[in-house]
């Protein structure tokens, strides 16, 4: 059977559900750590799993350069190569279509890249694409696609999307289906619902495994993301998985899962782990601030990783300020924990019938005055 989601609750549209996948099965709603080149910086794979985290990200592009798609495939796949026995999905590359885009050249084959590492071209299309995330044996696949960047008139956004669902009916001719392997598509469309409309219809149309919601958190803000995601999430199949790209915040995932979405990835926990910055019950809290040096209290006295349990305010400032790398390891760890719990909680609250009671304690201890963010 190939890859497969299987709602148990819904609690208004947010849904409690479980993927099923060729190694193993993720509850959902699920935050997914980034591992950009094979790795969740800062974490061994058994830090990784101790954080709660069944499912992580490789991406196409950075693995395409470095180590090489073949060269992962020589090695046994990314599951091996990187000690990580759960699920992997694989971003396709579409996202550096935009973010890269001093160094690509597009035409309506693909895209013909230089690598920001040495200048060397490569040429990435939907089927090479596809090619690689099956070399780095991903569980899920995404299509290749462009991202629209934001902002974009109606008319941009028109042809950018079509030519993603163009690639979109190419990614699916060139997946090679295998029992528990999926393939998802892609919804695109900027901020305009007719587009998205149109997008969901001819996804639709090809059927895909899982459906994801792209072009969003590129600027837009949350209000516009959250504007969008009232008419897109709707306009995707109910009895698959839904993906929202590359978010977020913790207020944008409880927003979104409020809204239906079931998939969630973002840099933001392991990227502000490296810089200082903390996620906790009581707010976000920038360890680098002089005022905790001397504090002998807790990061956050809700949460059970080694950060918080084990060391105080004071020493993980004193980390931060020496330049010892245990400091980013250990807030990384501790961010990646705290998204875990959260997705938890969202979880559990779907199931009990709660979740926009939960949803409003949450937001609540972020904004304890004795712990405004710094």
């Amino acid at each position: 059977m190939t890859l497969h989601w299987s709602c148990q609750c819904q609690d208004g549209k947010a849904r409690a559900g479980t993927l099923h996948t060729a190694h193993g099965d993720v509850a959902t709603p699920v935050f997914m750590p980034v591992g950009t080149a094979g790795t969740v910086k800062g974490m061994t794979a058994d830090a990784v799993r101790a954080t709660g985290a069944n499912i992580v990200l490789g991406n196409t592009y950075h693995l395409m350069l470095r180590p090489g798609a073949e060269r992962v495939g020589r090695l046994g796949g990314l599951h091996k190569m990187m000690d990580w026995h759960g699920p992997i999905l694989t971003d396709s590359g579409g996202f550096q279509v935009m973010s890269l885009s001093q160094l690509r050249k597009l035409d309506k084959d693909g895209v013909t890249f230089q690598s920001h590492i040495n200048g060397e071209k490569f040429r990435l299309t939907p089927e090479r694409s596809i090619e690689i995330q099956h070399l780095l044996d991903a569980d899920i696949t995404m299509c290749f696609d462009e991202c629209t960047p934001f902002p974009a008139t109606h008319e941009v956004a028109g042809k950018s999307m079509r030519l993603s669902m163009d690639w979109a009916a190419r990614s699916r001719a060139a997946f090679v289906a295998r029992p528990g392997y999926g393939l998802f598509g892609i919804q695109q469309g900027s901020v305009f619902e007719d587009l998205r409309a149109e997008s969901a219809r001819a996804l639709t149309e090809i059927g895909f495994e899982g459906y994801a919601i792209g072009g969003l958190a590129v600027g837009e803000g949350q209000a516009e993301m959250f504007r969008t995601l009232d008419f897109s999430v709707p306009m995707l199949p109910e009895t698959h998985p839904r993906y929202l790209m590359g978010v977020g915040t913790p207020s944008d995932l409880i927003g979104a899962v409020m809204r239906g979405v079931d998939m969630f990835d973002c840099v933001i926990p392991t990227r502000s782990g490296r810089t200082g910055r903390a996620y906790t019950s009581h707010g976000v809290v920038n360890i680098r601030n002089a005022r905790h040096a001397e504090d002998t209290g807790s990061l956050d006295p809700e949460c059970d990783c080694p950060a918080c349990t084990r060391h105080s305010l004071g020493y993980l400032q004193h980390l931060f300020k020496a330049g010892e790398m245990l400091g980013p390891i250990l807030l990384t760890w501790h961010n990646i924990r705290y998204y875990q719990r959260l997705m938890a909680r969202l979880r559990q609250a779907i199931l009990d019938g709660r979740l926009a009671e939960e949803a409003a304690a949450l937001e609540a201890g972020w904004r304890k005055p004795e712990e405004t963010p710094v």
